[in-house]
């Protein structure tokens, strides 16, 4: 790909918009910068497509989102007029340019016939998963950069299950997007606010109406309305959604539940800039600092965040000293996963064919769980359509019945209503628990410890090896290629149990091979003897090669001292 010329052509078409013009004018004399944002195109995957925000061919603009839009236009029209009919719902968060880039996609949906539901006001990953489902749309397009640093942003593509498109449809879609060559001969109904348009009929604006529905249908979900009823309007939580769109259902479902939250004002509104945190990613401590202030304030033991999507929970929970500890994704999910059993369980409703569904580099300690509470644990590959999908096949052939779903990576599912993360029903769910808890005069932090006490100590960590340039992705699963060429028995004093290639979908093991469910995956996962593993993948929608470690250990002392010869060890195998 010549960058030059594509450069060129950009900053010399009549159709670059203003902004793009003074942008590209400025980095005339950075080569660099013009073969990074002219180098490529952007890769669409089953994730959609994510990249900084800028003007280019391998950045996020109107430009790319017409193109990518234009592809699924085309799929969804080679699907029939009654697709079209059906159309495309739509949401956004509260990034740079999200509602720019919505209102794109819907105009150039509109230019093509197809009809569009919009929410006029950001809202979140589930409540977009969950309209594509309720109105009956083809498709679904959410505009979010999740948890990325504010100078990205992104655009994800939802079948019409809600769940993130199938790898099958996303090829043919992608097959449509490569056939357009030309970034501007793209065309749109302009679109100057979210409103009806009468005229065309194809234009609908998502009312409060779907929302309560929304609500609703979470409510139904809940597992301890008593102890809510009695310590739900005393007990003290903070919740922060951190300029992002949890903002209005997180606060809405807790009022509807009766549940006091105390908010982190500076954080509820909009802020593109996310400038109250370094990164919006709810998964770190220092993301939740302002919240964990204002808990010390007001002598509150729990806080907890959501991402600017509101598909992630993060929480931070007060320990035995009284210090603010940041749970981890697994450790939260365990917390959740374990509630859930366990009221199901106690209400004598839980399903005689139940089961969890959790990825398979998401911690050991759920199968444990799984087994005491005597429900099936199935794993997925990472991506939480996956588990979309085992809901979608339980529904179709009632072998089995959904319970909860889980990632390490703060994602978090209970109910059908949505095939995606949904960190509002976390939310509900979490602060539910500390109500629950609080009545039987008992705390969070308290029943980790048990669940520790009960089971052993798992200690799951990730690492991530952070790669650049336009062959990022490239080097990362070449990295991958050259540990799966290695005969590797051993991690330091670990003996490797099995290997599980989910490229091949193979399992090796004593000389032996078992074929795995799961294979197409480009991952290597070592299965240690103690009862942990290693698993190193490269990300989907980032620049990074991931390691996921899990070691058990009777306690946290033995597990950080197992954890850290782990790390170091292996760091030699991939070197």
């Amino acid at each position: 790909m010549d960058y030059k010329v594509n450069y060129e052509n950009w900053l010399t078409s009549p159709y670059l918009r203003a902004d793009g013009l003074a942008e590209l004018q400025k980095i005339a004399n950075d080569e660099k910068e013009i073969e990074y944002s002219f180098g490529a195109e952007m890769e669409f995957g089953t994730a959609g497509m994510r990249g900084i925000i800028g003007y280019g061919t391998n950045k996020m603009n109107v430009y790319t989102v017409r193109r990518a839009t234009q592809g699924l236009a085309e799929f969804i029209k080679a699907n029939g007029n009654g697709a079209m009919r059906r159309g495309v719902a739509i949401s956004y968060d509260t990034r740079r340019n999200s509602k720019l880039f919505a209102k794109t996609a819907a105009g150039v949906l509109l230019y093509n016939g197809i009809k569009v539901h919009i929410y006029p006001e950001p809202r979140p990953v589930p409540m977009l998963s969950y309209a594509v489902r309720k109105l009956g749309a083809f498709a679904g397009i959410m505009i979010t950069a999740s948890h990325n640093p504010k100078e990205y942003n992104g655009y994800k593509v939802y079948g019409e299950d809600g769940a993130q498109m199938s790898p099958e449809d996303t090829e043919e879609v992608v097959k449509y997007i490569s056939q357009i060559t030309d970034y501007f001969s793209v065309k749109e109904t302009e679109i100057d606010e979210i409103k009806p348009i009468k005229k065309l009929g194809l234009l609908t604006v998502i009312g409060k109406k779907l929302e309560k529905s929304y609500y609703d249908e979470l409510v139904k979900l809940t597992l301890s309305k008593k102890a809510v009823k009695a310590v739900g309007k005393k007990i003290k939580i903070v919740y922060t959604p951190v300029h992002g769109s949890g903002f209005v259902p997180v606060t809405s479902i807790l009022k509807k539940l009766g549940i006091k939250a105390t908010l982190v004002e500076e954080q509820t509104a909009p802020d593109t800039e996310f400038s109250t945190v370094e990164v919006p990613n709810p998964e770190f401590k220092e993301t939740l600092s302002m919240g964990i202030a204002l808990a010390d304030k007001i002598k509150a033991d729990v806080v907890f965040g959501t991402d600017p999507d509101c598909d992630r929970l993060g929480v931070a929970i007060r320990n035995e000293q009284g210090e603010f500890v940041a749970l981890s994704g697994n450790q939260t999910g365990i917390l959740l996963l374990d509630y859930i059993l366990l009221r199901l369980k106690t209400e004598n409703t839980l399903p005689a064919n139940g089961v969890v569904v959790k990825s398979f580099v998401s911690t050991g300690m759920a199968k444990l769980l799984c087994n005491n509470y005597g429900v099936e644990l199935v794993e997925t590959p990472v991506g939480f359509k996956f588990i979309g999908e085992k809901i979608k096949q339980y529904e179709q052939d009632n072998s089995k019945t959904y319970v909860f779903g889980f990632e390490e990576s703060c994602g978090y599912l209970r109910g059908t209503h949505a095939r995606d993360k949904d960190a509002v029903v976390a939310s509900m769910l979490f602060a539910e628990m500390v109500c629950y808890y609080q009545f039987i005069n008992k705390s969070v932090w308290g029943r980790l410890c048990e669940i520790y006490d009960k089971y052993g100590y798992v200690l799951d960590a990730t690492d991530s090896i952070k790669y650049s340039g336009l062959s990022a992705m490239a080097d990362m699963n070449d990295a991958v290629a050259k540990v799966r060429e290695k005969e590797v028995t051993q991690i330091g004093i670990y003996t490797v149990s099995g290997v599980r290639d989910y490229l091949t979908g193979v399992r090796k093991s004593d000389g032996e091979t078992t074929e795995l469910e799961i294979k197409g995956v480009n991952c290597i996962y070592f299965e240690l003897l103690s009862g942990g593993f290693i698993c190193l993948r490269p990300s989907g929608t980032e620049p990074k090669l991931k390691v996921y470690y899990s070691v058990k250990a009777k306690d946290k002392a033995h597990a950080e001292k197992a954890l850290a010869e782990l790390k170091e060890n292996f760091a030699q195998i991939l070197a």
